[in-house]
């Protein structure tokens, strides 16, 4: 419940643009500190990835293309990349300018870590000094300081951001996170497909929720003026 209060709340916070203090200065990377799992840096040798030993050399590269290709390789191998590696990845395509994507992989990651909240004891609530709470807490903190720059450059264009929105629903919908079926892996009761079909049944709901408030004319038009107030749009339309 408080996973997805926070996501509300932050998801809201962006359409009527009251969250971020006004700057002209234009937002080039996702500048945040998570750790253990990612610091941002301006240099490959001062940044730091530990989300998945496949891909964090490569997230940590300062060149385009490879970063690019962690994108490729996950959409080849869907099933085994946690939430935590699309968030760092989200982030880096931000960097590199590949915008569109970091959108798409910054709602995927939350999609798929609802999932794992709604299926598997432990994710769903803070637990500190404990590795289920401390991915908990990584995730909200990459949705609280990652989210005003991807979600600042998304609502630049709502039609877009709606189109990527839902593409990254319906690739967590077609892409199970392998973990849910672990039996390593404690999950609540109810069964695991059915806790999963539940999990989407919820997370779709809101997601029409939040579609319906930006097809009223009236919200966008809040919407686009707190923007224009708050400077959103000379910081991430560009």
């Amino acid at each position: 419940m408080f996973w997805r209060m926070l996501a509300t709340i932050i998801c809201f916070s962006v359409f009527n643009g009251l969250a971020w203090g006004k700057t002209e200065n234009q937002v080039r990377s996702v500048d945040i500190y998570i750790t253990p799992f990612y610091t941002a840096a301006d240099t490959e040798k001062k940044r730091t990835v530990r989300v998945d030993s496949r891909f964090d050399k490569l997230l940590r590269s300062d060149d385009h293309a490879r970063i690019v290709e962690v994108q490729s390789a996950i959409r080849l191998e869907p099933a085994n990349v946690s939430p935590l590696t699309m968030m760092v990845l989200a982030s880096r395509l931000y960097d590199v300018g590949e915008r569109d994507a970091s959108v798409f992989w910054f709602y995927a990651a939350k999609d798929r870590f609802f999932t794992m909240a709604d299926v598997l004891e432990g994710y769903s609530r803070p637990a500190p000094l404990t590795p289920k709470g401390e991915i908990y807490a990584a995730i909200v903190s990459f949705v609280r300081l990652a989210g005003p720059a991807i979600n600042g450059y998304a609502f630049c264009d709502i039609e877009k951001q709606q189109m990527l929105r839902n593409e990254a629903f319906k690739w967590v919908q077609e892409n199970p996170y392998a973990l849910l079926f672990d039996e390593k892996q404690q999950a609540k009761e109810g069964g695991r497909q059915a806790l999963l079909e539940a999990s989407l049944l919820s997370n779709g709901k809101k997601m029409n929720d939040e579609s319906a408030y930006l097809q009223d004319s009236e919200n966008v038009a809040a919407l686009q003026a707190g923007r224009r107030e708050n400077g959103a749009d000379s910081r991430y339309c560009w």
